[in-house]
């Protein structure tokens, strides 16, 4: 959801039939606590300081160092860690959810942890441990309430490195890496692509099945205790690499918990998609369970969306789009720089804003045509792309409940727009990550690298905030 600016709106006009959407009056932060009110004051001012922000990762283990872990952790939760992360305990992150669902959003559970190529790690206990730690997101977010949902990072299961591979023989002519056959490699079949080294197949068989289990236990929550089992068995431990998950997901019906898998960089997006779309190929086939996310400031981001699209359709399976800008608009300038090569973005913000309007356009179209058998969210803290997209929802005859389509903002972040979206009848979810201080300290640093451009240009946000306060402390009608 980076790489976006929030624009001046229109603001108390009717979006739809019902309530009028409107970011402008404040009246939604009066669901807010005053505690509320004043952390999220004080953050977004200290983030509208782009030193602060563009060195966040350094000043905040640098204060770590200065106070000590105690007294840097306090200060970190009734600060930042408070308002970006939604706890580290089962009882703290259910709480929050409990705190949003009571202003009408939804919780969006998401574990923190991802791999970059250079960053590989030998054996497979890291991507293990995991898997491990997805299993048990996918029963948090069942136990939040209904309708959940959970992000999932492809690069904590499988190595960014085999990821960058993987893409790459993609890029070839003819690859020998279709959608059919990791489909199979994915259902147990073994990995034995002549591209790929036989260490290579073996991770990529391991990976897929990780990811497989995921995606297949999301429907019952989490895997139950049986006698002698701990409650994660390892791959391979029972029979056909772990295949007992059907078993094991005994109430589909009741406890859907939505899948959706994050996009990361560039080079090593095409192996994801493909893994994506293998999930989507075998849990997609009554709804949208498994959901793919599209970065709309890369320059082939339409032409990708339109090609899964396209490929979900021919294989009569439910298609699930998180629409964003994008988040590694620094990393891919970079390496484009430095490797010699063209960027793979778009060159300017307006370029970006355009694109995101096209793909928001085909995801829309996609939702009006088939219903339910596509989900649309519209990820973003873009005032303009919120507001155009109710009007579009609005022309096509999508409803804002069942029609398939919810929007999404970050935890802490836009809570304006969040809260007025609720309150206009619309679906929201918040994305809340969870995890203690340090582990979720290399996330908030680089959420708020960025989302900068959103928090130095926060200014409604932070006057609305202040207004309400002021109303509180003066006990104004």
């Amino acid at each position: 959801m980076g790489q976006e600016r929030g624009g001046a709106v229109a603001v108390g006009r009717p979006t739809a039939k019902g309530t009028p959407l409107n970011f402008g009056d404040g009246a939604a932060f009066r669901l807010k606590s005053g505690r509320e009110l004043a952390r999220a004051l004080l953050v977004l001012r200290l983030c509208a300081f782009p030193r602060l922000v563009r060195h966040a990762g350094t000043i905040l283990a640098t204060s770590r160092k200065i106070l000590g872990s105690r007294l840097w952790g306090g200060l970190l939760r009734a600060t930042f860690y408070g308002q970006f992360v939604g706890g580290e305990t089962p009882a703290e992150v259910t709480a929050a959810a409990g705190r949003l669902r009571a202003v009408g959003l939804r919780p969006m559970l998401a574990v923190p942890t991802e791999e970059d190529v250079g960053q590989e790690k030998d054996g497979e206990e890291w991507y293990e441990a995991n898997r491990g730690a997805a299993l048990d997101c996918v029963g948090l977010a069942a136990a939040t309430g209904p309708h959940p949902m959970m992000q999932l990072k492809v690069t904590a299961l499988m190595s960014a490195r085999l990821c960058e591979t993987v893409s790459r023989r993609l890029a070839e002519p003819e690859p020998e890496l279709t959608l059919e056959r990791v489909t199979a490699v994915m259902g147990g079949e073994d990995a034995a692509f002549p591209c790929l080294t036989p260490e290579e197949n073996r991770h990529l068989g391991v990976s897929l099945r990780r990811l497989d289990d995921v995606a297949g236990v999301r429907r019952g929550g989490a895997w139950p205790r049986c006698p002698g089992r701990g409650p994660h068995p390892p791959i391979g431990a029972v029979g056909n690499g772990g295949r007992d998950v059907f078993f094991l997901a005994q109430h589909a019906a009741t406890r859907g918990v939505r899948v959706l898998v994050d996009a990361e960089q560039s080079y090593v997006n095409p192996a994801l998609s493909l893994a994506t779309l293998a999930l989507m190929a075998r849990h997609n086939r009554a709804s949208p369970w498994v959901w793919n996310t599209y970065q709309a400031y890369l320059q082939d981001g339409k032409r990708r969306l339109a090609g899964d699209a396209e490929a979900a359709r021919r294989r009569g399976v439910c298609f699930g789009v998180k629409l964003v800008r994008g988040a590694y608009l620094e990393l891919e300038r970079r390496r484009a720089r430095e490797g010699g090569i063209p960027e793979p973005v778009h060159p300017d913000l307006d370029a970006t804003h355009r694109s995101y309007g096209e793909c928001l356009e085909l995801a829309l179209g996609l939702a009006a045509r088939d219903g339910e058998g596509v989900g649309v969210m519209v990820a973003t803290h873009n005032e303009v792309s919120v507001l155009h997209a109710t009007q579009r929802m609005e022309e096509l005859g999508i409803p804002r409940q069942g029609g398939g389509v919810c929007f999404g903002q970050l935890l802490g972040m836009c809570d304006h727009v969040s809260l007025a979206l609720g309150e206009a009848g619309y679906i929201v979810y918040k994305s809340v990550p969870y995890g203690g201080a340090e582990a979720t300290l290399p996330y908030l640093a680089r959420r708020a690298q960025e989302n900068q451009g959103v928090l130095q240009a926060a200014r409604r946000e932070r006057r609305l905030l202040a207004r309400e306060l002021r109303r509180r402390l003066l006990r104004r009608p």
